[in-house]
């Protein structure tokens, strides 16, 4: 056990220095909302003082215009007392009258506008400016949520793997202290030999290899424990510092623009119009004019937004980028794909693939609608119906009271829709940022896996490495249970009080089998397995075996058995008497009120019930954990189980209660750490996040080679069926029919073949194909009967000398995977869109520009592993009923070994 000097020490080191760097990065969001709210009082006091200006202005121009109307009334009916007086004076008196009459009206109208129109368009701006900034910093605060969340995640990563690192040091020491134990037996043994018999001599040296055995293979399991834990944490490091940097260099830019979103456009507008009306009547100024015209049209947002992040550097630039904190003594600081943990890599690889390009394609759509709504906002903003034109004002007078009603109605029409507009355009710039932050961080994952697997497969392919023998583990079945009780549709209580199970094994078993496989599966819980996979499970576990201990189960019907166990529970998981109270808990809006409350009701249920909620909501929160990659946040999964663990007597109420219950579910699966007591309160099972398989069910066998890929003899040829009809597209490709028989040479790439169709040589498209199982040549009448898409491997099981582990094989445990036709294999593969990568610059980004100039631009490099691939036929593809290649994309995607994967948008 660790000393509490060493728990002190642990606690001072890297785990303080990121509280402080979390401490800093709060400080500085606040100061960031700070600026934002301080920006929005400036600007609104512009407004008010520049209304405020326009409106004695217009005073003035009013007084000026009465006093030219009076003076030209008295001299007009002078002149007509004079009109003996000669034409020509009169002409002069009477044109210059005129002038004056029209100057007068000139003033009148500028007055007007002044009072009027002009200090009401900046009443509307200023209510406009206010209600911007709400929205913006709504926002705002949700991508700082979203970054704490990041940075949070992060640092319970680097807890889990402090952990897990520091009982692998408690198993190593105790490995060497047996060592040190067997040495001092064997020396004293040598001493005292002569006076032992030779069967206690035997006992002695058995029970210290037991010993030994024992301790070894703790070290084993603990060590591969802490890789998990080290690759989780950089992952989630990978992950915070991508999301922190998206944040400071591109979402602060955004937002400030949403703050300042037609402020410029609206000053510029009011400017506009008071020099169209002065230019009428002050033709002698011209200059000033002209001066302060080119004043107005040097308005610059962009300008602004720069010029206010280079004022307050210390809250907008960007910080430190976080740094990686190995635990004491670990030499490792690259996420590690060693065997092991190669397969769950790997297959995690190919879901973040999918799930990255199906984030692109969200985005890349998101922002082409957000570039049009930006744009329709900004010609709504635009629209002059309410400024007067030139020769407008001169007839004002004219005009009887309450002749100006119609525009009035058309400008109240105009505002509605402007603010219609403005809501879905933010609506739009809230799912943009989000989809935008997802790629990255998604990015960040994908490259670091990338990266890893690389290494990895150039390890195995160095040729002193390809011959040599590993051991790896076969988990075995578990033993058929003594006892004959029912699992599915009884009461947990008596069931756990007669096996003497605390974590019921149909429990215990799904949620092992798909932390091992399905963490980061695309809809986990949410998409529909097979039912008859999901009876044939439910059966067998109701024979007291253990189904899942082969890892060939399709991983969505595992979940659907998980969920099928506790919706026939009876009574329920949660009690019928404590329903009421629980939805209860859910009006009270104080987050740390609410979770008091529950923990309270919950505290009063038996022991038993207490061990399962807990092991059960510590493995829903660490599924929402890779919502990033599985799509299911706490909400989705409170839909999936609330329903099944919180059931009322009174079942017309179901409906109508749903929401609340879901809303509790979350709230349990968020807060199950504050909710639900601790191991040291309550003894007994607990989840834990980085699973391996069960070393008492687990056997070592030999594997030659490097275990992970399979080899084709050169020599040999292989027969093949075309699935489907395809176009070379290039002199080196070959073209076939559906249907049409296939002779492969040899593998080209992980996606194409070297082959012949009509004795002609060329390439072969390997998702187009179905390899025939047994159809090597000159070896047929050994062959199977079946056909596998995509499966490489004919060879006789017999008479091979590797003996491959289920667990990690391609054909056996991939999740997803479907059994007899469940999974089709004449599905035509979608051709992926090419992600392509956007490099981080120093200089800070304006998204919104990149939105108006061409929308968003997703990473650059088609994801790892995975080629150009063939051209969707165009005929199959109507004929699927496929109406896009999107859609396509979404339905499902055949991986390389031609097994279907599920995806969902």
């Amino acid at each position: 056990m660790m000393t509490a000097h060493v728990k002190l020490r642990r606690e001072k080191g890297s785990l303080a220095e990121y509280e402080s760097q979390m401490k800093d990065l709060r400080t500085q969001l606040t100061d960031q909302i700070k600026i934002l709210d301080s920006q929005v009082e400036v600007k609104q006091q512009q407004l008010s003082d520049l209304s405020e200006f326009l409106r004695r202005r217009g005073d003035i121009e009013a007084e000026y215009a009465r006093a030219l109307d009076k003076l030209t009334e008295r001299f007009t009916h002078k002149t007509k007392k004079k009109e003996q007086w000669g034409q020509s004076v009169c002409q002069v008196w009477s044109v210059l009258l005129t002038q004056t009459r029209l100057e007068s009206r000139e003033h009148a109208a500028l007055g007007d506008t002044c009072c009027n129109t002009l200090t009401q368009q900046l009443a509307h701006s200023t209510e406009d400016t206010h209600r911007l900034h709400k929205r913006s910093k709504e926002v705002g605060i949700q991508m700082q949520d979203e970054l704490l969340k990041v940075t949070t995640e992060m640092q319970t990563a680097l807890k889990t793997y402090n952990q897990y690192h520091t009982d692998c040091l408690i198993a190593e020491g105790k490995l060497k202290e047996a060592e040190r134990l067997e040495e001092r037996h064997t020396g004293k043994s040598a001493e005292l030999g002569l006076g032992l018999s030779g069967g206690q001599r035997r006992s002695s040296v058995k029970k210290m290899e037991r010993l030994m055995e024992k301790r070894h293979g703790r070290v084993q399991e603990n060590q591969l424990k802490c890789t998990k834990a080290r690759n989780d944490y950089l992952l989630n490091l990978a992950a915070a510092n991508a999301a922190m940097n998206k944040y400071y260099l591109q979402d602060i830019s955004t937002l400030i623009d949403c703050c300042d979103l037609g402020f410029h456009l609206s000053v510029e507008r009011v400017m506009n119009c008071y020099l169209a009306s002065r230019g009428r009547i002050q033709k002698t100024e011209e200059a000033g004019l002209k001066q302060l015209e080119a004043t107005v049209t040097s308005l610059d947002q962009g300008g602004d937004r720069d010029g206010l992040l280079q004022q307050h550097d210390a809250a907008f630039c960007l910080p430190f980028r976080f740094s990686y904190h190995p635990h004491e003594g670990d030499q490792v600081c690259e996420v590690s794909a060693e065997s092991q943990v190669r397969y769950e890599l790997e297959t995690r690889f190919q879901q973040l693939q999918s799930r990255l390009a199906a984030v692109t394609l969200e985005t890349e759509e998101v922002s082409k609608t957000l570039k049009a709504t930006l744009a329709a906002l900004l010609d709504n903003m635009c629209e002059s119906d309410c400024n007067p034109s030139p020769d407008v004002p001169s007839s004002l007078s004219n005009e009887p009271p309450g002749g100006n009603a119609a525009p009035k109605l058309t400008l109240a029409k105009r505002r509605a829709n402007q603010q219609e507009t403005e809501t879905y355009y933010f609506t739009k710039v809230k799912d943009f940022l989000i989809s935008s932050s997802l790629t990255f961080k998604l990015q960040a994952k994908h490259d670091l896996l990338k990266d890893a697997i690389q290494k990895a497969e150039a390890v195995d392919s160095d040729p002193s490495r390809m011959q040599c023998a590993r051991s790896v583990r076969v988990r075995k079945s578990r033993p058929v249970s003594q006892f004959c009780h029912t699992l599915f549709t009884t009461d947990i209580l008596s069931y756990i009080q007669s096996s003497g199970q605390q974590i019921p094994v149909v429990v215990e078993s799904c949620i092992r089998f798909i932390n091992l496989h399905g963490l980061h599966h695309e809809g986990i819980f949410r998409v529909p397995g097979s039912q008859r996979e999901v009876n044939h499970i439910r059966d067998a576990f109701e024979r007291g075996e253990d189904p899942l201990s082969d890892s060939e189960c399709d991983l969505d019907s595992v979940a659907g058995v998980l969920k099928l166990y506790f919706r026939g529970l009876e009574p329920p998981l949660f009690p019928y008497d404590s329903y009421s109270q629980l939805l209860e808990c859910v009006q009270i809006e104080g987050v740390s009120e609410k979770d008091a409350q529950i923990k309270a009701i919950i505290s009063t249920f038996p022991r038993p019930l207490l061990i399962v909620m807990r092991y059960l909501f510590a493995f829903l929160n660490h599924v929402s954990q890779y919502s990033d990659e599985n799509m299911m946040q706490p909400y989705n999964l409170a839909v999936c189980f609330g329903p099944s663990l919180l059931r009322g007597l009174d079942s017309d109420d179901a409906v109508a209660q749903q929401p609340q219950v879901n809303d509790l579910v979350k709230t349990m699966i968020l807060q199950h750490d504050i909710i639900y007591p601790g191991q040291s309160e309550l003894p007994g099972p607990v989840y834990e996040k980085h699973m391996t398989l069960e070393q008492e069910y687990c056997e070592p066998i030999t594997e030659e080679g490097d275990g992970e890929t399979e080899h084709l003899p050169s020599e040999d040829e292989w027969e093949a069926v075309a699935m489907f009809d395809y176009t070379a597209r290039s002199p080196a490709e070959l073209s076939f029919k559906q249907g049409e028989l296939l002779i492969l040479h040899s593998k080209a790439s992980c996606d194409w073949w070297r082959g012949e169709v009509g004795g002609v040589k060329g390439l072969i498209p390997h998702k187009y194909i179905s390899v025939l199982e047994g159809s090597e040549r000159g070896k047929r009448e050994d062959g199977g009967g079946g056909g596998s898409t995509g499966n490489l491997t004919a060879d006789d099981p017999q008479t091979e000398n590797t003996t491959r582990m289920r667990v990690n094989s391609d054909s056996a445990s991939l999740p997803g995977r479907q059994r007899g036709s469940e999974g089709s294999t004449g599905q035509k593969p979608p051709t992926s869109p090419a992600t392509r990568h956007v490099p981080v610059s120093q200089e800070r980004r304006h998204t919104l520009d990149t939105v108006r100039q061409g929308g968003f631009r997703p990473p650059d490099r088609l994801p790892f592993g995975q080629a150009e691939k063939p051209a969707v036929d165009k005929g199959l593809s109507e004929k699927r009923g496929h109406k896009s290649s999107q859609t396509m994309f979404n339905t499902r995607l055949i991986n390389g070994g031609g097994k279907v994967l599920r995806l969902w948008p």
